[in-house]
C-alpha cells in the first residue's frame, strides 16, 4: 500500500490526473486499451475537472478509454444526485471519448434489475462471467468508512458472489448499485482520494491496525496495488511518515 499527502485538495486532484492519464498510457501501450472504474462524490469531480482541460483533454488517447462506474445512485443519469451525470458533466462533455466507450449503470431501472444489466455489461465487455480485472479502480471514502456503495453493515458487504449488486443503505433510505469488494479485490490498481479535515478520524482508523472492520479497510487487491491519495488535512491524525 501506497499513501501520498499533498498540500491541498487541489494538488491533491492535480496529482490524481496526473496518474489516471500516466496509468492510460500503460495500459493502452501494454493491452490497447485503458479500463477504468470512476467513482463519485465531490472529491473526484477536480480530478475529472483537470483531466477535461489541456495537458490530458489531448495527451490521453480517449479513443482507447473504456469508462464504467464503481456505484451509483438508483437515480435517472439527469437527476443532480447521478454519479454518471457529474462525470459527464466534469470530463466526458469535454473530451474526446467515443459514446460506446461510456459504460454507465443503469440507476433509473429497479434496482436488481439495474444490478443485473451491469453485470451483462461487465460479462460482454470482458468476456468473463466472473470478477473482470479492471486497470484501475477510483474510490472515494466517508466520514463512516464506507466506500464505493459499500456502508458499514449493508448486505453488499457480504455478497461474494456477483461483481456488482444491489444495496439498500438504511441510514440513507435509499438503494445504491454498487461493485462488490470480490470485483474491487481483483483490479491491476485501486487508488482513493480523500480529501478534507472531516475525514481526518476515519482515515486515522483506516490506517490502523485492528478496530472495527470498515468497509474500506477491506479493499486489499489480491494481485494489484493499492494507493490512497490524501491532502494534508485528511492526513492530518497520521503520524508522520
Amino acid at each position: 500500500m501506497q499513501r501520498q499527502v499533498h498540500a491541498n485538495a487541489s494538488e491533491l486532484a492535480a496529482a490524481a490526473a496526473a496518474l489516471i492519464a500516466e496509468q492510460a498510457a500503460l495500459a493502452i501501450a501494454a493491452r490497447g486499451q485503458f479500463k477504468i472504474a470512476l467513482s463519485g462524490g465531490s472529491t473526484p469531480l477536480s480530478a475529472y475537472q483537470q483531466l477535461a482541460a489541456p495537458p490530458h483533454q489531448e495527451s490521453v488517447d480517449w479513443s482507447r478509454v473504456h469508462i464504467f462506474w464503481s456505484d451509483e445512485r438508483c437515480v435517472p443519469p439527469e437527476h443532480a444526485d447521478s454519479n454518471y451525470g457529474a462525470a459527464k458533466a466534469a470530463l466526458l462533455d469535454h473530451v474526446h471519448i467515443p459514446a460506446a466507450n461510456t459504460h454507465r449503470m443503469h440507476g433509473e431501472l429497479p434496482p436488481a434489475q439495474g444490478a443485473e444489466e451491469y453485470r451483462q455489461q461487465l460479462s460482454t465487455h470482458f468476456e468473463t462471467p466472473m470478477f473482470p480485472t479492471f486497470d484501475l479502480i477510483l474510490l472515494g471514502l466517508g466520514t463512516d468508512g464506507h466506500t464505493a456503495s459499500l456502508f458499514p453493515g449493508s448486505a453488499a458487504l457480504r455478497t461474494g458472489e456477483v461483481p456488482v449488486t444491489e444495496n439498500y443503505v438504511a441510514s440513507l433510505e435509499s438503494w445504491r448499485l454498487t461493485f462488490t469488494l470480490p470485483l474491487i479485490n481483483a483490479a491491476r490498481q485501486v487508488v482513493f482520494l480523500v480529501s478534507g479535515a472531516n475525514k481526518a478520524s476515519i482515515v486515522q482508523e483506516i490506517f490502523e491496525s485492528g478496530g472495527r472492520p470498515l468497509p474500506a479497510k477491506a479493499v486489499n487487491p489480491h494481485s494489484g496495488g493499492l494507493t490512497w491519495l490524501l491532502d494534508a488535512e485528511a492526513a492530518s491524525s497520521l503520524p508522520a511518515d
